[in-house]
């Protein structure tokens, strides 16, 4: 999206979100210069952001206190399965898994965050454990689909990649010669 559209879109609904906040940042810190229309869009915006006529909607406001006991817990359990075993887990997977069976345990204040942490640590702490050591079976139970899988490397002459994709058509595609399928 263009810094323009976001613009529009911003003065359009009366909100910068922090999406629309990164995507600006993100055009600005990749453009090797802004265009005229860019800058009087960027213009438009702090003027529209000064006057309150569009209001910046802040970051976070609230924390899930619950993905951090997930996490702590999932790390411990992943170091310790990678410790002394051959295989890598996602952590990211066992995270959401547990993360989706287990209650949403939100802070708006750090009061209330630390209030929320000692909670938990009392009364779910057994349930988040369980939740973990179930997301991580099923990550170990879970097969590893083509592990001899390699992804195509775009490095060298284009004769190089051309062999590649033949190799691979070769290999997979080979019930695909309408001449073989009569």
């Amino acid at each position: 999206m263009s810094i323009e559209k976001i613009v529009e879109q911003a003065l359009q609904d009366g909100y910068l979100t922090p999406a629309m906040e990164s995507e600006v940042g993100r055009i600005c810190d990749t453009a090797s210069e802004l265009s005229i229309e860019e800058y009087m869009a960027l213009d438009r915006m702090m003027g529209a952001l000064l006057t309150g006529e569009v209001v910046a909607v802040p970051r976070k406001q609230f924390i899930n206190v619950m993905e951090e006991l997930v996490l702590t817990e999932a790390i411990a359990r992943v170091a310790e399965i990678e410790a002394s075993s051959e295989r890598t887990l996602d952590l990211g997977d066992i995270a959401a898994y547990a993360l989706n069976r287990l209650p949403p345990l939100y802070a708006t204040t750090e009061e209330g965050a630390t209030y929320q942490r000692s909670r938990a640590k009392e009364e779910l702490h057994e349930i988040i454990a369980k939740c973990v050591n179930e997301a991580t079976a099923t990550s170990l139970d879970r097969p590893e689909f083509f592990p001899e899988r390699t992804g195509i490397a775009n490095k060298g002459t284009k004769q190089e990649l051309l062999n590649q994709v033949s190799s691979l058509l070769q290999t997979y595609a080979h019930g695909l010669d309408p001449s073989t399928n009569r």
